[in-house]
């Protein structure tokens, strides 16, 4: 999570510094006053921009540069140098600016430089877009919100959301929030009164029932029409629920809101053990979080190894092999067939005692809406490439949507939190009329106990996975390739590797 880097450390900028210590391409920390400062230099030109990314406060002197844009090593945000704006999510807030001064060989960092005035509306489409509608609060619906508003959109933008909260850093949940380490206040992507401000209608507890498609019209559960001109789908993914005996008790939980994760929170205050069933992401997420509570965990999964299915054989025996040093028991090759109280019956014979369950089998898109509009479906609502769907003026971005991808060239569907709120963004463009393609390489963060790993590409099937350096040791990069093409790439503490290997992907398909 965010970090303190405010301590002013490295040269004074303002003061200036030699030329000769800012080679080409080089970039460097230092300070202006009380705040820290990246200098980059790009040839002739040399920026000054925020020295931590606005997402989590990754260290942007240890990101990648590109072209005229820097980008986060920890989470693959990207900014432009010369306006500081956040170009990708995960950030969306811009880094500050300062003017830079160029005084025979020496480099004077001067005032920080006012925020550039907004796009004027509609800027670069050619045409109103009109009302707009987005359908989720998540992290599509939230980006393209976010967006269009940047943008310069003007006309109005309704925002329904099934949850009763606002839209949230979902990824936290069962990560440092849930392990009590990260504050309350980080979790809301926004505060209470950016929506207002920014004139977004965001409904709460509002469940939209049907598209009338040919009246451009959603219609909600209560009757009420909303009209629109673009309507955009990003109702993403819900939990897929037990169905065992026992399943529905209030000591079962699943863990997709920010209610469900209070819920367990709360839980966890007085419970001594828990039981996780399904090693995901997710639930082995949750195991770590639990642990840090000082709660015994045992994690149930049908699999040999947890992880092998998207991260291999080795892989997935360290991350066993993690939890297990961190006390974590597991039940491979096991499913849970009945809870009776706090005893949960699997299905070799075994009986396990628990006070409260996670679980975590899996997500399914939420697909109602769309079939009965008569959208196109394919174990996802069909999208091109510009993320729109069958129906004109409708678009589709998140858990929900099967795209063109250019670097697998297949059809694929992604349940990642990046891809979401990036594909929300470009939806955003699109609706604007700007006709920008999808073509963001996929990209995804997990962190277990004090090792995160990040994965880069897709993979659904390989024949080879190249590794490099030392997975026990923590340090390692993983190629996963079919008939030789790297399709993704995973690392622990290799960042700027995995910014590498997501640049290159990016260059293959622009190629």
């Amino acid at each position: 999570m965010a970090h303190d880097h405010s301590k002013s450390s490295g040269p004074d900028l303002a003061q200036g510094m030699a030329l000769s210590d800012l080679p080409d391409g080089g970039k460097l920390v230092g300070h202006c006053g009380d705040e820290q400062v990246l200098l980059v230099r790009r040839g002739a030109e040399i920026f000054a921009v925020g020295a931590t990314c606005t997402h989590y406060g990754g260290p942007l002197v240890d990101g990648l540069l590109v072209e005229d844009t820097v980008r986060c090593p920890w989470h693959h945000a990207c900014f432009d140098l010369r306006t500081g704006e956040a170009l990708r999510a995960p950030a969306f807030n811009r880094l500050a600016c300062w003017s830079v001064e160029q005084r025979g060989e020496r480099i004077v960092v001067g005032e920080k430089r006012k925020r550039a005035a907004e796009k004027p509306a509609g800027a670069g489409a050619g045409q109103s877009a009109g009302k707009i509608v987005v359908v989720g609060g998540g992290a599509a619906g939230f980006a393209a919100a976010e967006r269009l508003r940047r943008e310069g959109h003007r006309d109005s933008i309704v925002m329904l959301s099934e949850d009763e909260a606002p839209p949230v850093d979902r990824p936290n949940l069962s990560k440092d929030y849930l392990a009590g380490k990260a504050p309350s206040e980080w979790i809301p992507l926004r505060g209470a009164g950016f929506y207002a401000k920014n004139d977004i209608d965001l409904r709460l507890k509002t469940n939209a029932a049907d598209i009338d498609v040919r009246s451009h019209q959603v219609v909600l559960a209560n009757g009420d029409r909303i009209a629109y001109d673009r309507l955009l789908l990003a109702m993403g993914a819900e939990p897929v629920r037990l169905t065992i005996p026992g399943a529905d008790q209030p000591h079962v939980h699943t863990l997709r809101s920010l209610a469900d994760c209070g819920a367990i929170i709360e839980r966890a205050k007085t419970a001594r053990s828990a039981i996780v069933l399904g090693a995901s992401f997710i639930g082995l997420e949750v195991a770590a979080s639990l642990r840090a509570r000082d709660i015994e965990v045992h994690v149930v999964a049908p699999e040999e190894r947890p992880m092998e299915r998207v991260l291999g054989p080795q892989m997935g025996d360290f991350i066993r092999n993690l939890h297990e040093r961190n006390g974590v028991v597991f039940h491979l090759k096991e499913t849970a067939s009945a809870i009776d109280g706090r005893t949960i019956q699997l299905s070799s014979g075994l009986a396990l005692s628990a006070d409260f369950v996670v679980a975590g089998i899996g997500v399914r898109p939420r697909l109602g809406l769309a079939e009965k509009a008569g959208l196109s479906l394919d174990r996802g609502i069909v999208v091109d490439a510009f993320l729109e769907t069958s129906a004109p003026g409708i678009f589709a971005a998140g858990d929900i949507a099967r795209w063109p991808d250019p670097h697998s060239g297949e059809n694929i569907r992604v349940e990642h939190w990046v891809v979401a709120e990036r594909q929300g963004q470009t939806a955003a463009l699109n609706m604007l009329g700007h006709r920008e393609k999808y073509t963001a390489v996929p990209f995804f963060w997990s962190q277990h106990y004090d090792v995160p790993i990040n994965y880069v590409g897709h993979a659904e099937r390989w024949d080879e996975i190249a590794v490099e350096g030392d997975i026990a040791a923590k340090d390692c990069l993983l190629r996963f390739k079919r008939e030789g093409r790297t399709l993704a790439v995973a690392s622990i503490f290799r960042d700027i590797e995995s910014l590498k290997a997501e640049m290159e992907m990016e260059r293959q398909t622009a190629s």
